[in-house]
């Protein structure tokens, strides 16, 4: 389990390892472009039911953390299926690898 270190007050968020690579990827190129966006995902089963946004800004320090020494196979996929959703109005939706692209994001 990785873990998102977020502001200056070093908000926590913990991520699964191989998600949290792909997330990098995209998060990385866009606050490398100067870009704000949003990020969401659902809680996990272990924590109490809902789900959690954060504003991502380039000036706010972020800090990732793997618990893998080894960096994970990425897969191209997965991080587009990302980088389109960071892309649009609802910013980053953190979704699972095994989820589909839906039919209109697989024609772009």
């Amino acid at each position: 389990m990785g873990t998102i270190f977020y502001g200056g007050g070093g908000t926590m968020v913990h991520i699964e390892d191989r998600a949290l690579a792909h997330l990098k990827v995209v998060i990385s190129t866009k606050l490398r472009r100067g870009e704000s966006f949003t990020l969401s995902w659902q809680h996990p089963e272990d924590q109490p039911r809902g789900r959690s946004t954060l504003w991502l800004h380039p000036a706010i320090p972020l800090r990732f953390v793997f618990d893998d020494a080894e960096p994970t196979v990425l897969s191209r996929e997965w991080i587009e299926r990302l980088a389109d959703s960071a892309n649009s109005s609802g910013g980053i939706m953190l979704v699972s690898e095994d989820i589909a692209p839906t039919e209109d994001a697989s024609k772009r």
